[in-house]
C-alpha cells in the first residue's frame, strides 16, 4: 500500500514512513493511494466476527508489506484487550467506545500506534519524540499508549485551562517518558504549534520527531475498525451486552426501547471535532461495511456543517464549550475528506447538525431520565443531533433505520457537567486510579519559538 500527500499526489511513500514521519514533507497529510475492499467473506461475516479478527481484516491492506501478519496479529492481540459494544439505549443504538484504559475512544488508535511504532523501530538507536496536540482526550491515550515504550518520548500539549481536572491528570500524571506542556491559548494553538515543528526541517535534523494525533495515519486507520464493527452487528440483527464500563442506570429493560431489524445498513452518528473520527468512518464505508449515512455532530464550533450547507469553506477561531475535545475551529482531517469526497460526494453521505451548550445540558438530563443511561457532553451532542434531524425529516425515523451514535468518552470523564445534572456517574477502575496522580505540566504561551525552545532544552 502507497501513501501520498493530500497536497501532492506525486510524492508517494510506504506505511512505516507515512506514520513515523507523521506529517508530509510538504505540510499535507498522508493518505492511502486507494482505500481496500473488504473480501465478500470479511463481509458476510462482519456481523460475528470477534472483534480483533475485524481489526486484523480492517488493518492488514494498509499495512501489507511492511507488517507481516504474524507481527500484526500480536499488535492487534496486545492493543484492543477490550471491545466496543453495540447496545440499545431507548429508540437508537450506541456504540460504547469507552471500555479502554483511558475510557475515551482515542484509545483504539493511540494503542495500535504504540505497538506499530515499537515494531517499525526495532533496532533504531536514535531516540523518536512524539508531538501530540490535545483538546482533551487524545493526550490521556497517547501518553497511556506511549507509556514506558522504550527509544520514544512523548511531548503532550493541552490548552491551559480548558480540559477537565481528570483529563489533566492522564496528560500530565504519568512521567518518565512523557512530558505535558500546557499552552496559553486554544487546541488550535497546540495543533499550530505541532505542525510548525513536524514542518521545520533544521528542528528535524536535530530530532527525530513525529505525531500522534489523527494527522498521523497510523492512528487513524485503526478507527476504522468499530466502524466495521459495529455496521456489521446492527446489519446482522445483533447487539452485544453491556460492558463493564456501560452507564446504564440498572439492569431492567427500558420503556420504548427499539428492536434491531436485520439487514439495514446503519446510520451512525459522529461527534466531531478535528474530523479524524469521522474519516477513518469513511474509510470503513469505503471498504464495503454496510454504513448508509453518516451524521456529523458537533457543537457550535460548525466549520463542517457549515461547509455542507453552503459550499463554501471558512475555518474560524475555536470557541470555548463544555465538549471541549470537539473545540476545533480548522478541523485537520477536513484536508483527507476533501481529498477523497467532492462536495456533492460529501452531501451525498455525510449530514451537518450543530448543538448549542444549553442543548447538550438538556440532552444529558433527559437520556438519563428517559433512557436511564448516562452520557458524556460530546456523546450528547451526537444524541441531540439525531433528534434534531429527526424533527426536520432529514433523516427517517427509528422505524425505518438503524440509528447509532458513537459514545466517544465515558460520563464519568466530565463528572463536573454531568453530576449535576444527573447524580453521580459510575467510575471505571482505570479512571479512579488516574485520579490519584499528580499533575507535572510546565505553562508555555502560544508561540514557536517558546515551543521549540522546551523541544531543545
Amino acid at each position: 500500500m502507497y501513501y501520498y500527500s493530500t497536497r501532492n499526489k506525486n510524492e508517494k511513500t510506504g506505511f512505516a514512513q507515512a506514520a513515523l514521519t507523521g506529517l508530509a514533507p510538504d505540510g499535507g497529510l498522508f493518505v492511502p493511494q486507494e482505500i481496500p475492499m473488504f473480501s465478500k467473506a470479511v463481509l458476510s461475516s462482519l456481523g460475528t466476527m470477534d472483534f480483533r479478527d475485524i481489526a486484523f481484516e480492517t488493518i492488514k491492506p494498509y499495512v501489507s508489506g511492511e507488517i507481516p501478519d504474524a507481527a500484526l496479529s500480536e499488535i492487534i492481540q496486545s492493543a484492543y484487550t477490550f471491545d466496543a459494544p453495540f447496545v440499545a439505549a431507548a429508540d437508537r443504538f450506541v456504540v460504547e467506545l469507552f471500555h479502554g484504559p483511558t475510557a475515551a475512544f482515542k484509545d483504539f488508535g493511540a494503542r495500535f500506534m504504540a505497538r506499530a511504532f515499537s515494531y517499525l523501530r526495532r533496532g533504531e538507536e536514535k531516540p523518536l519524540r512524539i508531538l501530540v496536540a490535545t483538546s482533551g482526550d487524545t493526550g490521556g491515550a497517547v501518553a497511556d499508549g506511549f507509556f514506558d515504550v522504550p527509544g520514544i518520548f512523548v511531548t503532550v500539549l493541552y490548552p491551559k485551562g480548558r480540559v477537565t481536572p481528570l483529563q489533566e491528570r492522564q496528560i500530565a500524571g504519568l512521567g518518565k517518558n512523557i512530558s505535558a506542556l500546557a499552552v496559553e491559548g486554544s487546541f488550535d494553538d497546540c495543533q499550530r504549534l505541532v505542525k510548525a515543528a513536524l514542518g521545520d526541517g533544521g528542528l528535524r535534523k536535530r530530532t527525530a520527531l513525529s505525531s500522534a494525533n489523527s494527522i498521523n495515519i497510523s492512528r487513524l486507520i485503526p478507527q476504522a475498525v468499530y466502524y466495521s464493527a459495529s455496521a456489521g452487528r446492527a446489519f446482522a440483527g445483533l447487539t452485544d451486552s453491556d460492558g463493564e464500563a456501560t452507564p446504564r442506570v440498572g439492569s431492567a429493560p427500558v420503556r420504548g426501547e427499539v428492536s434491531l431489524k436485520s439487514g439495514l445498513p446503519v446510520i451512525l452518528c459522529v461527534p466531531s471535532g478535528n474530523f479524524g473520527n469521522l474519516t477513518a468512518g469513511l474509510y470503513a464505508m469505503k471498504m464495503g461495511a454496510p454504513i448508509s449515512r453518516f451524521i456529523a455532530a458537533t457543537n457550535i464550533n460548525k466549520t463542517v456543517p457549515d461547509y455542507l450547507d453552503s459550499g463554501e469553506y471558512s475555518v474560524r477561531l475555536s470557541q470555548a464549550t463544555i465538549s471541549n475535545a470537539m473545540d476545533v475551529g480548522a478541523p485537520s482531517n477536513f484536508e483527507r475528506m476533501a481529498a477523497h469526497f467532492s462536495l456533492d460526494e460529501m452531501r451525498r453521505i455525510i449530514t451537518g447538525v450543530s448543538v448549542t451548550d444549553n442543548e447538550t445540558c438538556e440532552t444529558i438530563a433527559q437520556v438519563h431520565e428517559n433512557a436511564r443511561y448516562f452520557i458524556d457532553p460530546h456523546s450528547a451532542v451526537g444524541w441531540k443531533g439525531v433528534d434534531k434531524l429527526r424533527a426536520q425529516n432529514r433523516i427517517p425515523n427509528s422505524t425505518q433505520s438503524v440509528a447509532a451514535i458513537l459514545c466517544t468518552a465515558h460520563p464519568a470523564k466530565f463528572r463536573e457537567t454531568v453530576e449535576p445534572l444527573t447524580g453521580p456517574p459510575p467510575v471505571p477502575s482505570s479512571l479512579a486510579r488516574a485520579m490519584e496522580r499528580t499533575v507535572n505540566a510546565k505553562t508555555i504561551p502560544a508561540e514557536v519559538p517558546a515551543f521549540f525552545d522546551e523541544l531543545c532544552s
